[in-house]
């Protein structure tokens, strides 16, 4: 490797330049990733596969020719295919050649959340995607774990008992710090773990806390602790959400059965149904970076910084939601009213309906209430209009 800084990060790390080739020949011998190939062309001879991977390899030195080659035609495959157009607007944030940013933003997709934000970075002149962290419970087999590094990924450790977790969240921290001030490269976070299953998305103190607890020792106050991040606020508004029904049969299984966890099947079912499902309209909207206002929070007490940040964090995300015909039809609905009528037409609120009911039509679980899955659903496709109109 280069650099010999990044080792303390071994155990959580993308890829180095250096590695690339050894990480590919891995993947294209690991067995369980050659069943998947041969799926995709079960007519060509293993053989064959594996010359014209190596030959489309070619040239590749770094984590960013592999997702310029690899990975942003299937993205862009995906946006053709399963969207009615991604749009993105940067206008906000004012950004200079060398600029590196940490976009924390809501999460709508487990899998293309960050894919779309480096297409459209790439597309819009930027010059170079984002590094993501991803949890280690999806990465369920060695082949996962090699793409999703070769693709930028760093691992977010879950499951681990208090005093494993501090460790882990400092290392994390000081690798994203590493990553933007020294390998000059972007970060995307989510501003939770986990999806928010109703839209109500709210950005988590700790995720902030654990940000800024990798800058170095001497800097005491918090705003300066995160400043060398040029954490950028993010907005994700999908028109429809291919996982709406997974996540309603999640809420009700919640509701009904004690203790109940999602399986690595459920996570995987829900990577597939949101990477081929469709999504309709994509829109990404940046905030101003927080660097432009976070001075107004310096002098606020460390119990209460993190706090207000989230809020006015939240406060430009909302303000970001780009807002469909669905999001009134359901406020409408839940409220008994036609308040937003003027929102949508009719021939949008019977296709909204029609969707909402093939999309419960899915749902198969004993006991099925059919009342509550249908409040979760409208609910989620809701609550983006009501936190944009309380930003507002």
């Amino acid at each position: 490797m280069d650099n010999p800084a990044i080792r303390e990060f071994d155990e959580i790390r993308p890829y180095e330049p250096g590695e690339m080739r050894q990480a590919f020949d891995e993947l294209i011998n690991d067995r369980q990733f050659q069943l998947i190939l041969k799926g995709f062309v079960p007519w060509l001879p293993k053989g064959l596969r594996n010359g014209l991977l190596k030959l489309a390899y070619a040239g590749i030195k770094t984590p960013l020719d592999f997702q310029l080659r690899f990975m942003k035609p299937v993205v862009k495959y995906i946006i053709r295919k399963h969207t009615d157009g991604c749009a993105f607007d940067d206008s906000e944030l004012h950004a200079g050649p060398d600029a590196r940013f940490t976009f924390i933003s809501n999460h709508r997709d487990i899998v293309l959340d960050s894919a779309f934000l480096d297409v459209m970075l790439i597309d819009s002149g930027y010059p170079t995607t984002v590094e993501i962290g991803i949890g280690d419970n999806l990465l369920i087999y060695p082949w996962i774990k090699r793409l999703v590094r070769m693709n930028k990924a760093f691992t977010v450790r879950r499951s681990l008992s208090p005093k494993e977790m501090l460790r882990s969240s400092q290392l994390m921290s000081r690798y994203i710090h590493f990553a933007v001030t020294q390998k000059k490269e972007n970060i995307w976070i989510a501003q939770r773990e986990g999806r928010a299953k109703d839209s109500n998305d709210r950005t988590q103190d700790s995720v902030l806390k654990m940000l800024a607890m990798g800058a170095p020792d001497e800097i005491k106050n918090p705003a300066d602790r995160l400043r060398d991040l040029n954490i950028v606020p993010l907005t994700i508004s999908y028109e429809f959400d291919p996982c709406d029904y997974l996540k309603a049969q999640e809420m009700q299984e919640k509701r009904d059965i004690a203790g109940f966890k999602k399986s690595r099947q459920d996570d995987l079912d829900n990577m597939k149904t949101g990477i081929f499902g469709y999504k309709g309209r994509v829109k990404y909207h940046c905030a101003a970076a927080v660097n432009s206002w976070i001075d107004e929070l310096a002098n606020l007490p460390k119990t209460e910084f993190f706090s207000v940040l989230a809020q006015r964090m939240d406060r430009d995300i909302h303000r970001g939601y780009q807002l469909f015909p669905c999001n009134y039809i359901a406020l409408d609905e839940l409220n008994g009213n036609t308040a937003n009528a003027s929102h949508y037409t009719e021939a949008e609120k019977k296709r909204f309906e029609n969707y909402l009911e093939r999309q419960l039509a899915k749902i198969t679980i004993p006991n099925k209430d059919e009342v509550f899955l249908r409040s979760c659903m409208l609910n989620m496709y809701a609550n983006p209009l009501r936190n944009k109109i309380a930003a507002e």
